[in-house]
């Protein structure tokens, strides 16, 4: 027998209300994997059961001024979802992303440094609860923010700030992006110094052979970077990209004209290496 119009509206409501339950629930959880296989996700209420969480404040590089924030210590999250050893290997890397593609990897012994917080609510909103919106884009940093309070560690370029994070994964830089190394060079090669740069300072937003960050464009397929662009141009926008137009890239004053070559040659040495993702046969 067919159910009353009221009960179907009824049945309908719970099940809209059910979904918006489960998806604020899956907003808040943080996930955990190791080679690309999912260890767990944890939910706020058991990360904050897990650790001292209390109140902090940092130089935020983003807001530029201090900020009070409720966090957990890093270390003790990392525990919680890799166990006891997990910065038992300081050269262990980890990939920290965000819900909008943003991907920073980072070192262990960087991540157990002391002053990493995992902060999951904002005190020091000018306008109330909630978070503080980031950057003319006026990103809401929520599920998660890594902030640090440290002396030096408001430098984003040294220290990782992701927000929107959502999903941390233990694996090796190489496996997660192995079409991203200028293989076959001698150690010595320019490009190498170029491949080190990379890897610190743009793969968190841009991608080489479609693997990096998905935030900025990719940077060598199908065309190369330095196959469309002269290349003091592309040293000149890599250091003031706002000198250019309004973007969230942001500048890079500390990088030397060394390190602008070296990257300069990191470029050219993958334009001969490409690999294509988007091709059956990635050539």
């Amino acid at each position: 027998m067919p159910w009353p119009a009221s009960a179907q509206l009824l049945a309908a409501g719970l099940t809209l209300l059910g979904a918006s339950a489960l998806a604020g629930t899956e907003e808040m959880t943080l996930r955990f994997l190791r080679n690309g296989e999912l260890l767990r996700g944890l939910e706020i209420e058991r990360l904050r059961g897990n650790c001292a969480e209390r109140t902090v404040e940092v130089e935020d590089p983003y807001h530029l001024r201090r900020k009070r924030y409720r966090a957990c210590p890093l270390a003790e999250v990392m525990r919680a979802g890799f166990g006891e050893r997990w910065a038992e290997d300081p050269e262990r890397n980890f990939f920290l992303r965000a819900r909008d593609g943003y991907t920073r990897p980072a070192a262990a012994a960087r991540l157990a440094e002391a002053g990493a917080w995992l902060a999951f609510a904002d005190l020091s909103n000018p306008q109330g609860e909630g978070w503080e919106p980031i950057d003319r884009r006026r990103v809401d940093p929520a599920p998660f923010y890594l902030v640090w309070s440290g002396p030096g560690q408001d430098d984003p370029h040294r220290y990782p700030w992701p927000y929107q994070l959502v999903e941390i994964e233990a694996a090796p830089f190489e496996r997660e992006y192995a079409h991203t190394l200028p293989r076959g060079l001698p150690v010595g090669d320019p490009a190498w110094r170029g491949f080190a740069i990379f890897r610190g300072e743009c793969v968190a937003c841009h991608a080489i052979n479609g693997e990096g960050g998905r935030v900025g464009p990719e940077l060598n397929v199908p065309r190369s970077i330095v196959e469309y662009r002269p290349a003091e141009q592309i040293k000149a926008y890599v250091r003031d990209p706002g000198s250019f137009r309004h973007t969230s890239m942001p500048p890079h004053p500390h990088l030397s004209n060394s390190d602008l070559d070296g990257l300069l040659a990191y470029f050219r040495a993958m334009s001969r290496r490409k690999h294509d993702p988007e091709k059956p046969d990635g050539d």
